[in-house]
């Protein structure tokens, strides 16, 4: 499902058309192409099943149809969303990341949703020209969308059977709902399984039943021929299962995870017992937690419910200063930290936050300067980071993260690791073994003279009262698939057996004194370079003693960048005030392009290197 360009109603047809096959009777899955959580999401919640992304840029290009056909497996019809146009690329490399090379790589049809509101024969020359821009993307048939009256749609069909082009549907103006809860919101309706989501999708699907032609459209995908090769599975990528299963917490709510679906399914497969904890729900993670995730899928405009759980705060930092394995990503990286915008967090790090005018967005290929839970030194990965959020300092003594032709972003303070910057786990399946082998080794010894780490005191929180504990089912994000053929990741040394006392709960609810991470922040005016052009990447540390090599294909590795593109400037703002307010995690993103040092484009368009 694409479109000329953003804006057309693609996602919100792509929903509808999910919930009225859905409601036929029909499995589906959706799909969405790039980084955007909120879209997958919403596509999961119309499906039934977790939404996935999509991203050649994230995963590498030759994991698209293997990933593709683990999530569709079982299902009768497919619908993937695009990102923008059918030929644009958040990278200026279309044949690389764009719609229309995932739509190429699936060897699936496309049927373009068009705006055609202010639009007549003019609409045959647009398509015309689509159809015939690439020999390896089939142009299906055209929904159109916003027709003005039965005068305007004839107009529209006659033009279209003149160049022999199927219409699939037609929607009035008005037909179409503006009922998806803002995009501020991000995937937390989702994840919340609200009634204001679960209606929107309903209400969506009732219009699309309505307009469009139902079995046409599945008689267009059932044309698309079978993927050959090998699917992608979890137990697969991730390798032998440790013999111990350690509790992870990973953030999100009972109705989609706050990151990309593989993760939680990879770490079940390297033998994790996957509980949910949502931080802004619950008010401390499980009993016997020896890991936490949180993923960039979580909103910045959440900030006031993130620093108002203050029993959460004080029981993370507690469990970070242990030396217990924590990931944190987007919007967690401030949460880490004294405060943003005024407003205290959990007092991990030594930085302080504040909302920025501008939005940062853009992929970047990550070095990790040293060894952490989350990587050995000198493995490499494409990561995306869209954020508001400025932090200060940008780095910490060991940072997180390198790229070329920019200061070190992120913290590494004994197990956890912070940054800005969001991993497709998909792309390097041993991050989850990795961590599950920290979360069993147990936690960290403190480094220096008595466990001191350089930075200033901070008071501690204080918590009155009984923590209340939640119980239920955990949910279960995995499930058996065909096998992947190829090595799987090897990992240094066994952990530590792990004591397994006491009763375990299924998912989740609900800082600590002590001197703080953080260190002097880079030289230099903050930079945060646009990403550069380059094959798609995997992560692997350097080859040598106790390294990985890399697995062989050009689709792995990625050479540093020649040069930074432009950016976009942090400037700072008041925080705006919830529902959001923020931006959106991935789609299209509109800010006022600066001409300082890190002026960078919005993430709806091109970012050039």
């Amino acid at each position: 499902m694409s479109a000329p360009a953003s804006g057309h109603g693609k996602t919100a047809i792509a929903v509808g058309l999910l919930a009225a096959m859905a409601a036929r009777g029909i499995p589906t899955a959706g799909f969405k192409v790039g980084p955007d959580h909120t879209d997958a999401a919403y596509l999961g919640l119309a499906s039934g099943r977790p939404g996935r992304n999509l991203d050649p840029r994230l995963v590498g290009a030759q994991r698209i149809a293997p990933l593709f056909g683990h999530g569709a497996s079982g299902a009768q019809l497919s619908v993937i969303e695009g990102a923008m146009g059918l030929f644009d690329s958040l990278t200026g490399q279309p044949e690389v990341d764009g719609t229309a090379a995932v739509a190429a790589a699936l060897r699936a049809p496309v049927a373009l949703v068009v705006d055609v509101a202010a639009m007549g024969h003019s609409l045959a020359a647009l398509v015309h020209g689509f159809r015939m821009f690439d020999e390896m993307v089939h142009l299906g048939g055209v929904i159109l969308n916003r027709v003005a009256s039965p005068r305007h749609e004839q107009m529209l069909r006659s033009a279209l059977d003149d160049i022999g082009m199927p219409v699939l549907g037609a929607l009035r103006r008005g037909d179409l709902p503006n009922v998806l809860p803002s995009r501020t919101h991000g995937l937390v309706p989702v994840a919340h399984r609200s009634v204001e989501a679960a209606r929107a999708v309903r209400r969506l699907g009732e219009a699309v039943a309505r307009s469009l032609d139902l079995d046409r459209l599945m008689a267009l995908a059932n044309s698309a021929p079978s993927l050959p090769g090998p699917l992608w599975t979890p137990a697969e990528a991730a390798g032998d299962p440790a013999e111990t299963r350690p509790l992870v917490a990973l953030a999100g709510g009972p109705g989609a995870p706050y990151t990309y679906v593989e993760t939680a399914e990879l770490l079940t497969a390297a033998g994790a017992e996957v509980v949910v904890v949502d931080p802004l729900r619950d008010e401390s993670l499980p009993p016997g937690t020896r890991a936490l995730v949180v993923g960039s899928g979580l909103p910045e405009g959440y900030a006031e419910e993130l620093s108002a759980n203050r029993r959460l705060c004080a029981d993370v930092a507690r469990f970070a200063r242990d030396g217990w394995p924590v990931v944190a990503e987007g919007v967690a990286l401030p949460w880490l930290g004294r405060e943003l915008d005024g407003r205290p967090m959990c007092g991990v790090l030594d930085i302080t936050g504040s909302t920025g005018e501008q939005t940062v967005a853009g992929y970047r290929e990550a070095t990790a300067p040293g060894t952490s839970v989350l990587a050995p030194a000198g493995a490499r990965i494409t990561g995306y980071k869209q954020h508001r959020a400025v932090v200060t300092p940008r780095a910490g003594a060991a940072p997180a993260w390198t790229w070329s032709g920019g200061n070190p972003e992120g913290f590494v303070w004994r197990q956890v690791h912070a940054s800005q910057l969001g991993l497709h786990w998909a792309a390097a399946p041993e991050i989850a073994k990795r961590l599950v082998a920290a979360a069993i080794a147990g936690p960290a010894k403190p480094s220096g003279p008595a466990g001191q780490m350089p930075g200033p005191q901070m008071p501690t929180p204080q918590v009155s009262g009984p923590v209340p504990q939640l119980a239920g089912p955990a949910p279960q994000l995995a499930g058996p698939a065909p096998q992947l053929a190829g090595p799987a990741p090897q990992l240094g040394g066994p952990g530590q057996p792990m004591p397994m006392s006491g009763p375990r709960p299924r998912p989740v609810q609900d800082s600590i004194s002590g001197p703080l991470p953080g260190g002097p922040a880079p030289s230099g005016p903050p930079s945060d370079p646009a990403p550069t052009t380059g094959p798609v990447p995997g992560m692997f540390p350097p080859e040598g003693p106790g390294g990985m090599s890399p697995p062989p294909g050009p689709a792995f590795g990625m050479p540093p960048a020649d040069a930074a593109g432009p950016g976009m400037s942090p400037g700072h703002g008041p925080l705006p005030q919830r529902p959001g307010g923020a931006m959106p995690n991935g789609g299209p993103i509109h800010g006022t392009p600066d001409t300082g040092p890190d002026a960078r484009p919005p993430s709806d368009v091109p970012i050039s290197s």
